[in-house]
């Protein structure tokens, strides 16, 4: 009897699981969402969302830039995520994203010092005749990525020579209090009494902060330094 059941069991779960799976059909169609400069991944993934009523989702998910709302795609679009205050965390393409008032973090956490990636990005108009014959962009809010319908918010694509422009803003939390930065300056002010020798470090293996690799290494030293 118990072995029937476990069998029963096993098959209902595969049953399950199948259907959870993206079909032909799917794939063929989020291609045409892939490489969008307005999301920070180049395609959208199958990940798991972990919600704080302890069950997990399981959804074709990306992060868009430019209004910095985790999007997930379905029935041939993509659509805001709207009930983020209900998400725990979402395992996206080797990252760990949180929920943090309207956006999510990237969170790193560390002890005594946790780091925070907020991916954003501006919207650029395309390139308008400069004097001389140049070229020159501007920065532009007044083209329409996202559409209101009914409950839920459609993304569109973004048409002709637009671009975005990545611009993210970093966090860390030290002591219960949040931080921000994005350049030495103004982390090195955060960490008072540490300030040269952190900088010495990041001179010495010429460190940079607008890279993700060497960020996560000054993010690694000031926890060595800080304990």
């Amino acid at each position: 009897m118990k072995k029937q059941f476990y069998q029963e069991r096993a098959i209902f779960i595969l049953i399950i699981a199948f259907f959870l799976l993206p079909s032909n059909k799917t794939l063929s169609q989020i291609e045409n969402f892939k490489g969008l400069p307005q999301f920070l991944f180049p395609e959208f993934s199958a990940t798991r969302v972990k919600m704080k009523a302890g069950k997990d989702l399981n959804l074709l998910l990306n992060y868009n830039l430019v209004n910095e709302k985790m999007v997930f795609f379905q029935k041939d679009q993509v659509y805001d995520m709207l009930n983020q205050s209900n998400v725990d965390t979402i395992y996206l393409s080797g990252s760990k994203f949180i929920p943090y008032e309207k956006v999510f973090y990237d969170a790193h956490p560390g002890v005594p010092v946790s780091l925070f990636i907020q991916h954003r990005g501006r919207l650029l108009a395309p390139p308008k005749p400069a004097a001389y014959g140049g070229t020159s962009e501007v920065s532009s809010s007044t083209y329409i990525t996202r559409m209101e319908l009914g409950s839920q918010v459609y993304n569109m694509k973004l048409e002709g020579d637009l671009r975005v422009k990545y611009d993210p803003l970093y966090w860390v939390k030290f002591n219960d209090q949040m931080y921000s930065f994005v350049n030495e300056k103004q982390y090195l002010k955060i960490f008072t009494g540490k300030e040269e020798v952190l900088k010495q470090f990041i001179k010495k293996n010429r460190l940079k902060f607008e890279k993700a690799d060497d960020l996560l290494k000054i993010w690694g030293y000031t926890n060595e330094v800080m304990k």
